[in-house]
């Protein structure tokens, strides 16, 4: 992979303070430091201890990732920061953080749309993997605060075809694992059992897979999952909790894939990706990938370090705009679709 600007990146938009530094869309350096343990007992995400643990993470992660990385300031290109979407609070962390740093060294400083991040994810290399080129693509974007099918026509190019109508896959999967008694957050475990189970044990709702458009619904499966559950009761046994899981996931898989395929097909994109934290789901990669063997399309995957929140992939996004010419500045917001990403 070819050279590119020297960034330094921060990430709190949510439960995660993250800080890396790359090399165009090589990672140096990536540091992430979670807060799961810290939430788990609430069963979600704080948002006010989330900021409080920021304030105390974001100085010693930023100092790893320096050491890491082997880089001192002065040899940096620009900063960049996530800017939103997501939680104001933890947001600001970072936000004021990194101006800080821009006052300091008067290095420009890109905010960055975190969508945008996990939409370069795949196309990351380091000592383990080749950087890829980032080339226009479809992108599945499917996370606990998201599910939609992004058109990449090129950088800060993005056409948003479909999402959610209610509950993102991720939110459903936590909400289902709750009902379950699992745990937070659920999504991983009910990934695990769900290896162990039968998909069609179950019958459980596609929901919308008989329209011809990109948008999706969960909120009736986890409904459909509390009823069962309801009718049946908690499951007796491993099997059976297996059983249900393999089914719910199921559920979940045949509707994304099915969607993009469609989308796909539609607007003939000779790639795919899948972003987000629910990328690292192995059912779904197992579908995708079988899809793009039966299709004929490539398919491409971050690896699973860069699924969740992290900062190299805001990094990344800086380099490229740094590499195109596009103006730095910074705003935060809670919310915002990112085909209204800055250009």
């Amino acid at each position: 992979m070819r050279a590119g600007p020297k960034i330094l990146a921060i990430e709190s938009s949510c439960d995660e303070t993250a800080c890396a530094v790359v090399e165009g869309l090589q990672v140096r350096a990536s540091v992430v430091a979670s807060q799961v343990a810290i939430h788990a007992a609430y069963g979600g995400v704080v948002p006010e201890l989330a900021s409080r643990h920021h304030l105390t993470a974001a100085v010693p992660v930023l100092r790893a990732a320096l050491v890491q990385a082997g880089l001192p300031l002065h040899e940096l290109d620009a900063l960049a920061v996530t800017e939103g979407p997501g939680l104001v609070g933890a947001l600001l962390v970072g936000v004021q953080m990194a101006q800080g740093l821009a006052l300091a060294t008067g290095l420009p400083l890109h905010g960055i749309h975190h969508m945008e991040g996990h939409l370069l994810s795949p196309f990351l290399g380091d000592h383990a993997t080749a950087a890829r080129d980032f080339v226009p693509h479809l992108a599945l974007s499917v996370s606990g605060g998201h599910s939609e099918l992004v058109l990449v026509e090129g950088l800060a190019r993005y056409q948003v075809l479909g999402s959610t109508r209610d509950d993102a896959a991720g939110e459903a999967f936590d909400k289902v694992a709750k009902l379950l008694g699992l745990g937070y957050p659920g999504g991983p475990v009910i990934d695990r059992l769900a290896r162990e189970g039968d998909p069609q044990a179950i019958a459980f709702p596609r929901a919308m897979l008989d329209r011809q458009r990109f948008e999706f619904s969960f909120s009736g499966l986890k409904t459909a999952v509390a009823v069962h559950l309801q009718q049946h009761g908690q499951p007796s046994s491993r099997a059976a909790l297996a059983d249900l899981c393999a089914s719910f996931q199921a559920a979940v898989v045949d509707v994304l894939v099915m969607k993009a395929r469609l989308a796909r097909r539609k607007f003939g994109c000779v790639a795919m990706t899948i972003v987000g934290g629910v990328s690292a789901n192995h059912g779904l990669r197992e579908a995708m990938a079988a899809a793009a063997r039966q299709d004929g399309f490539e398919l491409w995957t971050p690896e699973l370090r860069y699924c969740g929140d992290n900062a190299a992939m805001i990094a990344a996004a800086a380099a490229l705009r740094v590499q195109a010419g596009l103006a730095p500045g910074v705003r935060v917001f809670a919310s915002g679709a990112i085909d209204e990403v800055r250009r």
